[in-house]
């Protein structure tokens, strides 16, 4: 590439970051990384009815937290600030003005309750009405006021907003990174609002002058802005500025795959759609984000970056730094991509295996604290190490383990139905008595006595180690029984069998 790559991640503060949004800054980030580049957020709080003030703390948090932090933007401020578009406010008026003289936008005088009556008497004829190329010369703008006029009404401080003139009767071609060839037939546009009548641009203007001043070279961002496509390069032509590149992402929809996924389908389903918790400012109603589930940040990376892209090879489990190497625009696909819950725990299991021990330790130990239980992190350790291949979480941990911490106080009927029978409790009173004579009782040293001492009864193998295992675990479950056993010791061992035996008979 020629140029430097510049792209940016640019929301609106209005509430949480939604996991789309993150899907977009993700792939922001990747392509910059791979070319070398920059990647920028830009909070784009022109709207200011809108406006929560929470929202852009939880928006770099957020980034933060899945560890794709950006190299410019607020409180990172390079030669390209400021970043907030509420405080760019000047740049956005002169340039608009700047259209104004070179005949490529007009005042519109147009009051709310004239529109709303144009769209009823077109809904009436079953047509549906547009500010455009077709209609603007019968309606309330400058189009056809003298220039004594338009500053007449301007100077009596008349309601306006300034609108872009579509070009008239023509055809233009467009190219999208991902989607290809786009042909567009202008006299079908709108003529879209630029500035508002609060002195506010929209988000077209805005974001056209920002991503020129910033020296963006790829506008990568999600379907829905798609549409608007056709006026952001119209607005480049206009303005005489070479356009980025764009990039339009497909979007991220419900597991049924009708529809955008939603904060309700999280809702409805028990999955987050949000990175971090969010709390309403106004209701106080806790949104569920991925960190507050423990999730770990390398699987809520790793699941989006296979919602809507694909490397081209079986591998599934990518570092960031293996993503920022295979990740390819061409890749990426054109069609929505289901969200899979079934799919993200399974990403979430292979990255608990790969966590640090230590984080895993950290994060056990408070779950056992909240149940009166104090273990050395050596033993936790071993625990952990045993039972992590099954768990997704870390709270699965106790639900896998918790017969290595306390004893069983009931037995499942359907496992002690199949495995104690009417001469158990005696074979398990000889078992005990054996094992009270065992001063080593290691796992190994337990496998070395226990298997010859069943041999030489000449019963069968599970007719010992099933009610085994019911006594040290109440159910038949669990990793192997010798390493229960050895884990927790010969008292602890010798107490469950005697709790068994007389509770089984």
């Amino acid at each position: 590439m020629d140029t430097k790559v510049r792209v940016r991640f640019a929301p609106s503060p209005t509430g949480p970051l939604h996991i789309g949004g993150v899907r977009t800054a993700l792939y922001n980030y990747l392509f910059a990384k791979k070319h070398k580049g920059d990647f920028i957020l830009r909070i784009e709080d022109t709207d200011q009815s809108r406006y929560v003030a929470e929202a852009e703390d939880y928006i770099v948090e957020s980034l933060n937290w899945c560890r794709i932090p950006f190299d410019e933007g607020p409180g990172k401020e390079g030669k390209f600030g400021p970043y907030r578009q509420s405080e760019r406010k000047d740049l956005y008026q002169k340039h608009a003005q700047t259209l104004i003289e070179s005949g490529h936008a007009y005042y519109a005088f147009d009051t709310t309750e004239e529109l709303d009556q144009l769209r009823s008497q077109y809904e009436t004829k079953g047509e549906k009405f547009s500010y455009g190329p077709l209609t603007r010369n019968e309606l309330n703008n400058s189009l056809h006021l003298s220039q004594d006029e338009i500053e007449k009404r301007l100077a009596k401080g008349e309601n306006y907003v300034i609108r872009f003139k579509t070009p008239v009767n023509r055809f233009l071609n467009m190219h999208d990174e991902i989607r290809g060839y786009i042909e567009v037939e202008t006299d079908n546009l709108d003529d879209k609002i630029l500035f508002k009548s609060d002195g506010m641009p929209t988000y077209h203007l805005a974001n056209i002058v920002d991503d020129h001043h910033m020296l963006i070279s790829h506008v990568i961002r999600g379907e829905e802005w798609l549409p608007s496509m056709p006026l952001h390069v119209l607005l480049y032509e206009a303005f005489g500025w070479e356009a980025p590149k764009f990039a339009h992402l497909p979007l991220i929809l419900k597991p049924s795959g009708k529809g955008k996924l939603s904060k309700r389908d999280g809702d409805k389903e028990g999955f987050p759609v949000f990175p971090l918790n969010w709390k309403d400012p106004k209701t106080g109603e806790v949104s569920m984000g991925y960190r507050e589930e423990k999730y770990l940040p390398e699987t809520v990376i790793n699941m989006l970056a296979f919602l809507g892209w694909n490397p081209g090879t079986d591998q599934e489990l990518f570092t960031l730094n293996e993503l920022v190497e295979a990740f390819n625009l061409n890749q990426v696909n054109k069609a929505g991509a289901k969200f899979d819950i079934q799919k993200t725990h399974w990403f979430q299991q292979q990255y608990m295996h790969k966590a640090p021990i230590d984080y895993l330790i950290q994060e056990f130990v408070p779950i056992l604290r909240e149940k009166g239980i104090e273990k050395s992190n050596a033993y936790i350790e071993e625990v952990i190490e045993t039972v992590k291949e099954r768990a997704v979480f870390v709270s699965d941990f106790w639900e896998l383990s918790k017969f290595y911490f306390e004893a069983p106080k009931e037995f499942d009927k359907k496992a002690s139905k199949k495995a104690w029978k009417e001469d158990t409790a005696l074979l398990m009173q000889e078992l005990k008595d054996l094992l009270e004579k065992q001063d080593d009782f290691s796992e190994e040293q337990l496998k070395a006595t226990i298997k010859p001492w069943i041999e030489a009864k000449g019963v069968g193998f599970g007719k010992v180690m099933q009610p085994l295992r019911l006594a040290l675990v109440g159910e038949m479950r669990g990793p192997d029984v010798f390493h229960i056993a050895g884990s927790i010791g010969k008292l602890e061992c010798l107490k469950r069998l005697d709790f068994a035996i007389e509770t089984l008979g």
